[in-house]
This record gives structure tokens, C-alpha cells and sequence, in this order.
């Protein structure tokens, strides 16, 4: 691969060209799915996304990185997410254009021809079991298993990583607090799935692939997955070097790289920044910018967007399911919002009382 084009990929790795990009990504692949989702597109860009990742191979510090024993199930991961993203837009706009003809779906037809339990399902069950235990086998004798000595205090790793499916909420620990990133979130994303059958009942799309019917709810779940889950996990296990750093994937990764600490609360961009004046010692003054935006955030925006954006939802769900599901809404939009003013304004807290241990 020529030197040029590794220097472009280290650039567009950074956090903000890496956050727009794959944003820009996936709303392409949403919005043209009709011509992304044949099979003949789809085998084109997988040629080509081989034929890079083979290019890209030769490269030492490209392949340190991605054969480590801790990231290669990112690498199948990320093949696995591809493949089952284009499926579900293959089989969605299929289903989208049987359904505007007026006959069933794939899987409504699929329904008609039973097969019994035993033997049909068993069998396919049994022999998917044992080719995944011979190729789990394999692997256990080919790569060799990432443990390392026993944990020290006088030596730690430097990055030192949550296995991968925590990346994406250790990779939220440098924008919130622990309390936010680490227990108020993911309570959200558990509570916001349970909340589904409660607040979305349209019967639309239960049992068959579809978009066309369900735009909204399928964009929500594709950003929340892979912007918000997908994406951290990657940049995290790829692009989080040394000292927690941010690493071209043909970076060479430093240990002596370390990027200055500069981020500030909005309080001192109000009062300092903005009206030339010391902070107030008052904590409920001195944060009474964050206060504001946040109740602007969290008590103005449903009504506005009841009224403009989810006008029709607002009506079908009625006051209270409405609150629940735009409060889950804003919570979910706040968390690329924070990162993007930490990359791009240096922000460090919108409400930062470190006396009352209470930072946002």
C-alpha cells in the first residue's frame, strides 16, 4: 500500500474525521440501501475492503495491532456486523417492494412450508455446533491465549483495556463521570430496551424485514448500535494507544506521545471566557450556565420537538410515553454531542461540582 494512502487513513482516524465519516457512512448506506443492498455492490466493496485489509497487511505496525490476540475477534466482528447490516437491507427493501405489490413477505412465505422440530432443526443445530467447537479447536491451538503475568500495581499496562465488549463504555469514561458513563447509561440502555413494546407499538414489522415501514425506529436502533456501541468498540481497540491516545492504525504507537490536558468546564467558558469575571464560589452560581443548558436540554427540547420533529409521534403516544421516549432520546443524543465538544471546544463538564461529587 502506497505511503500516501496510509498517511490519508491515519488522518481521517482521528476522532473527528472518524466520528463524521462513519456518520456520513452509515446515513449513505440507509438512505441509498436500494443500491447498497444488491448482491453485485456488495461484492464489489467487499473485493475491495479485502483487497486493502491485504495491502494493509505488510505494514508493521497495521499488523502488531490487528493479529494481537485480543483483536482479532474485533477484526470478525466488524466482518460479521457488514455481512448482517447488508442482509437485513437486502432482505428489508425486498420485503419493502413485495409488500407495496401487495404479496407477502419473504418470511410470510417462508411460514408457509413447515418443517417439524426433529429431525430438520436439531440436525442443522447439531452440525453448526460442531463445526463452531472444530473451529474454536483451531483457533485455541493456532493463536496462543492472551493471558498475561498477575496484575501489579507497581506495573500496569500502558493502555491498560476493558475487554473489548466494555471498550465502548470505557471509551464514554473520558468524556462523563464514572457515575454517568458507567452506571446511569447503561442503566438507560437497559431500561430504554425494555421500554420498546411499551412505547413503540406499531404492529408494522413484527416477524419480517422491513425499513420502509419502520424508518424511524430502524435508523434509531442502527445509530444507537453501531455509531454508539459498533464504533466505540473499534476506536478503543484500534485507535486508543499509549497513555490513551489517539493512533493512526499505521501509527507507530509512542509511549512518549502525550496530548496535553486542556479541557475546561462551561463555567469557565461563561465566566471567564465570555464575561472577563473570576468564578463565583457559589457552586449553584457557578454552574448556573450548565444548569441552564441542561434544562433547556431536557425540559425545552420535548415540547419543541413534539410540536416540529415528532409531531405525529407525540400524538400517537400520548403525553407520558412520549416524555419517556424523548427523555431516553435526548440522553442517547447527548452522549456524541459531549464527545464532539471535547474534540472540538476542549469541554471537559457541562455542570462540574466537584465538591457535591456531581459532574455532567
Amino acid at each position: 500500500m502506497p505511503q500516501f494512502i496510509k498517511d490519508l487513513i491515519d488522518a481521517i482516524s482521528a476522532p473527528i474525521p472518524y466520528t463524521v465519516l462513519t456518520t456520513a457512512l452509515l446515513a449513505g448506506v440507509l438512505i441509498f440501501r436500494k443500491w447498497v443492498s444488491k448482491p453485485s455492490v456488495f461484492v464489489a466493496f467487499s473485493v475491495v475492503g479485502v483487497l486493502g485489509f491485504i495491502g494493509a497487511f505488510p505494514d508493521p505496525n497495521f499488523k502488531q495491532i490487528i493479529t494481537k490476540p485480543d483483536n482479532i475477534p474485533i477484526v470478525i466482528l466488524i466482518a460479521s456486523v457488514v455481512f448482517f447490516t447488508w442482509l437485513f437491507l437486502r432482505r428489508a427493501v425486498i420485503n419493502d417492494e413485495r409488500i407495496k405489490k401487495g404479496q407477502p413477505s419473504l418470511e410470510g412465505e417462508m411460514a408457509k412450508k413447515k418443517v417439524f422440530t426433529w429431525p430438520d432443526l436439531v440436525y442443522s443445530e447439531l452440525i453448526c455446533m460442531l463445526l463452531f467447537m472444530a473451529a474454536l479447536m483451531v483457533w485455541s491451538l493456532l493463536i496462543q491465549a492472551p493471558i498475561e503475568e498477575p496484575a501489579s500495581m507497581a506495573r500496569t499496562p500502558n493502555p491498560s483495556k476493558a475487554p473489548w465488549y466494555f471498550l465502548g463504555l470505557q471509551e464514554m469514561l473520558v468524556y462523563f463521570d464514572p457515575w454517568i458513563a458507567g452506571v446511569l447509561l447503561p442503566s438507560f440502555i437497559v431500561v430504554g430496551l425494555c421500554a420498546i413494546p411499551y412505547l413503540d407499538t406499531n404492529p408494522k414489522g413484527n416477524g419480517y424485514y422491513t425499513f420502509d415501514e419502520r424508518p424511524f425506529a430502524v435508523s434509531f436502533f442502527m445509530v444507537g448500535f453501531i455509531l454508539l456501541w459498533v464504533s466505540l468498540v473499534i476506536m478503543g481497540t484500534f485507535l486508543r494507544g499509549p497513555n490513551w491516545s489517539f493512533f493512526g492504525p499505521f501509527e507507530y504507537w509512542d509511549h512518549n506521545k502525550l496530548e496535553p490536558m486542556v479541557s475546561i468546564n462551561l463555567s469557565e467558558y461563561f465566566w471567564i471566557k465570555a464575561l472577563g469575571q473570576h468564578l463565583p464560589q457559589n457552586p449553584l452560581v457557578r454552574e448556573a450556565p450548565g444548569f441552564a443548558f441542561l434544562g433547556f436540554w431536557f425540559l425545552m427540547l420535548p415540547p419543541i420537538m413534539g410540536k416540529w420533529v415528532f409531531k405525529k409521534m407525540a400524538l400517537d403516544m400520548g403525553a407520558i410515553r412520549y416524555a419517556v421516549f424523548a427523555h431516553l432520546f435526548l440522553w442517547t443524543a447527548l452522549v456524541p454531542l459531549k464527545m464532539v465538544m471535547r474534540w472540538t471546544i476542549d469541554l471537559k463538564y457541562i455542570i462540574g461540582i466537584p465538591e457535591w461529587f456531581l459532574n455532567v
